[in-house]
């Protein structure tokens, strides 16, 4: 049984909480930049509206270009299937190689050999420089003519003939005797070239590759015989 406790007698009137005044009614209207009315507002509203849908339309057009033209080189290349040309001395021997008194005297013959494997692709060598180095110093360089190379072809270079004496320190005369007595020489071949590529009546800009070839040469008057050797692009 629950029991009720009697509560004590108020004296005088019992006033409650405050009663918090209704809240003002919230107005829609919003002065434009001008301090005008709601016309410029609407006027305001409608211009930033239109701007961001401008920009929104100009980022959507330049990314559907970015995308078409990505799909067209890509389109393309697979089409054309571009190779780059493919360099190998077939053949070197020297004549002459005698070191003396900080001078080298030489004889070097080198036949190259590009093979072009493009099916729509044709080349011009408007440069073709060869230098050659002995324990990494430059002793001779020669200049080919130029020429233009068809697709599907294998174009023979040579020989191409580095002959007289330059003045170079080798870093080891005890190497050069070694190689001497050995009848073989350890000759770097380096091509610095300016091509250009053609497909149809379309003609590119130049590209300068370099070329690197570490042959093993035997002297002519040696039982040694040369291997045809692969070249390589370097940067």
């Amino acid at each position: 049984m629950t029991s009720y406790q009697k509560q004590p007698q108020l004296n005088g009137a019992y006033y409650g909480p405050a009663i918090p005044p209704p809240e003002p009614a919230k107005s829609s209207y919003r002065p434009g930049r001008g301090g005008g009315g709601r016309g410029c507002c609407c006027l305001f509203d409608c211009l930033c509206d239109c701007g961001c849908c401008l920009l929104s339309c100009v980022f959507k057009i330049i990314c559907s270009i970015i995308v078409a033209i990505g799909i067209l080189i890509l389109v393309v290349w697979l089409i054309i299937h571009p190779h780059e040309p493919k360099f190998h001395v077939t053949d070197a021997s020297i004549t002459t190689f005698n070191y003396s008194g900080n001078q080298l005297s030489y004889n070097l013959a080198v036949n190259f050999t590009i093979r072009n494997s493009n099916h729509r692709i044709g080349i011009y060598y408007d440069a073709f420089e060869a230098n050659t180095f002995y324990q990494d110093q430059r002793f001779g360089m020669v200049e080919v003519d130029p020429f233009f190379q068809g697709k599907k072809n294998t174009t023979e270079i040579g020989p191409v003939v580095f002959k007289g004496q330059s003045g170079i320190t080798l870093g080891s005369s005890s190497d050069f005797e070694s190689q001497k007595n050995g009848g073989k020489f350890d000759i770097l071949v380096r091509l610095h070239l300016k091509v250009r590529f053609k497909l149809g009546a379309f003609k590119t800009g130049k590209w300068k590759p370099k070329v690197k070839c570490d042959l093993t040469v035997p002297l002519s008057s040696s039982t040694n015989t040369f291997e045809s050797t692969k070249c390589r692009y370097y940067y």
